[in-house]
């Protein structure tokens, strides 16, 4: 049964995420405070297409050679580097933020996926992983069960 408090639990358990995130890198009374570096994971959606699964991954400001796709003992891992430069004027100074850091984001996938049908292409940003054939259900294999044997 579905607690009615499902939902609730979800986005306070995301609240809780994003004040643990928060207050990691905030300075620390009593002691010397080591950098902290800072972390990025990009968003990813995982549906079902016509049997297909497919995985999308936004990653604004990556370039296509910076990211790298590997499927091992059924786990498929998007992973790479980001790195971004801006330089802009202000008032008769310049603001330069540089900003970079590597990602890794694993799925796992069906048992028995075939790697030849798994394609990928990245385009605006947005890389999308399509596995052929990984969301069809097969129907379980139903079991006759004997009696005792008749003498």
């Amino acid at each position: 049964m579905l607690s009615p408090f499902r939902g609730f639990m979800d986005v306070q358990g995301e609240f809780d995420r994003l004040f643990d995130e928060m207050m990691r890198n905030l300075p620390r009374r009593g002691g010397s405070q080591k950098p902290v570096k800072a972390t990025w994971a990009p968003a990813i959606d995982v549906l079902t297409r016509d049997g297909d699964v497919v995985i999308r991954a936004e990653l604004p400001g990556v370039k296509q050679e910076d990211v790298d796709i590997t499927l091992s003992q059924g786990l498929l891992t998007i992973s790479g580097k980001s790195g971004e430069e801006r330089e802009e004027e202000r008032g008769g100074y310049y603001v330069r933020e540089r900003r970079q850091g590597s990602f890794r984001r694993s799925i796992s996938l069906p048992e028995g996926t075939d790697e030849s049908k798994i394609q990928a292409r990245f385009e605006d940003g947005v890389l999308e992983v399509t596995v052929t054939g990984a969301a069809v259900v097969e129907e379980p294999k139903r079991i006759q069960i004997e009696g005792p044997a008749e003498e």
